[in-house]
C-alpha cells in the first residue's frame, strides 16, 4: 500500500494530482532528464517512465513513433533501469515504469521487478497482462513491494473492474475512452457515469483518468471524479514542435 498511501497523502494539499508520461530515450536520455526536472518543478506529483516497445499496442501514433525512434537509436531496458535509478535519486515523488509484457519476459519477470525495486520504482503498468495470466508477475510484484496497477476500460463490466481491482495495487488507471492514447476525449454524462462505476469497483483505491487528457480544462472537469489526471501525448507532442524548454510552462499552466 506504499503508492497508495503516498498519492492519499498528497491528495490532502491538492484536489487533484498530475502524472505525467514519457518515452525513455526519445528523444534521448539526456531529453528525458531536462523534460522530468521541469515536470517535477513545476508540480507534476508521479511520472510513468515507458520502456519503449516494438509493438505498443495500447499507445497511439504519437507515443508509438516516440518509441519506434528510441529503439532506432539503439536503447536498452537495462539503459532504461540506470537512466531510472539515477532520477529516482533526484526526485522526491513516486516513479513507475510502463511497458509490455515481452520486456518482462525477456527480461526475466522475478529479475525485472526485483531490479525496478531495487532502485526505487514504486508501481508498474503492463497494459497486456491481464492477471489471469499474470500469476509469476503479481507474485513478484507482491514479493518486492510493487504496486501492478489495473487498468479500467469503458467496455469493462463492473465485476471485471471489481475483479481487476482485487489484483491491484497503488491506483486504478481508468482509460478514459476506447481506442489508443492521443485523441481527444470527449466529457459528458457516460463519461460521467463509467466514473462512477469505476469509484465503485476500485474501492479504497485511487482513480487516475488517461488517454486525451491535454489542458488545463481537462484537469478541472476531472477533479472530484478522479484523483489522478494522466498526460502522456500532449507532452511528447509538445517536445517535438517546441522543444524540452517549453515543457516546463505548458505544466505550470496546468495548475
Amino acid at each position: 500500500m506504499q503508492l497508495t498511501d503516498t498519492i492519499k497523502a498528497r491528495l490532502q494539499k491538492k484536489e487533484i494530482l498530475l502524472m505525467t508520461h514519457l518515452v525513455l530515450g526519445y528523444p534521448s536520455l539526456e531529453a528525458n532528464r531536462q523534460v522530468i526536472r521541469q515536470m517535477v518543478e513545476n508540480g507534476v506529483d508521479l511520472i510513468e517512465m515507458q520502456i519503449p516497445f516494438s509493438e505498443p499496442m495500447a499507445d497511439g501514433p504519437v507515443i508509438a513513433q516516440a518509441n519506434q525512434e528510441a529503439l532506432s537509436t539503439g536503447i536498452k531496458v537495462r539503459e532504461c533501469i540506470e537512466f531510472a535509478s539515477e532520477i529516482i535519486k533526484e526526485y522526491d515523488i513516486p516513479f513507475l515504469f510502463m511497458t509490455y509484457y515481452n520486456i518482462l519476459y525477456k527480461f526475466g519477470v522475478e529479475e525485472f521487478v526485483s531490479q525496478a525495486a531495487e532502485l526505487g520504482i514504486t508501481g508498474l503498468i503492463i497494459p497486456d497482462l491481464p492477471p489471469e495470466e499474470g500469476k509469476v508477475y503479481l507474485e513478484a510484484t507482491a514479493k518486492h513491494g510493487l504496486a501492478p496497477i489495473m487498468i479500467y476500460a469503458p467496455t469493462s463490466t463492473e465485476a471485471r473492474m471489481k475483479t481487476l481491482a482485487s489484483h491491484g495495487d497503488g491506483f486504478i488507471y481508468c482509460v478514459a475512452r476506447k481506442g489508443v492514447t492521443g485523441a481527444k476525449t470527449s466529457f459528458d454524462q457516460e463519461f460521467d457515469d463509467y466514473m462512477a462505476t469505476c469509484r465503485k469497483a476500485a474501492g479504497d483505491l485511487p482513480l487516475a483518468v488517461g488517454f486525451g487528457i491535454s489542458q488545463k480544462a481537462d484537469l478541472d472537469y476531472l477533479t472530484g471524479k478522479a484523483d489522478i489526471a494522466v498526460i502522456g501525448s500532449a507532452t511528447i507532442r509538445l517536445v517535438e514542435e517546441k522543444g524540452v524548454d517549453a515543457v516546463g510552462e505548458f505544466i505550470a499552466g496546468l495548475f
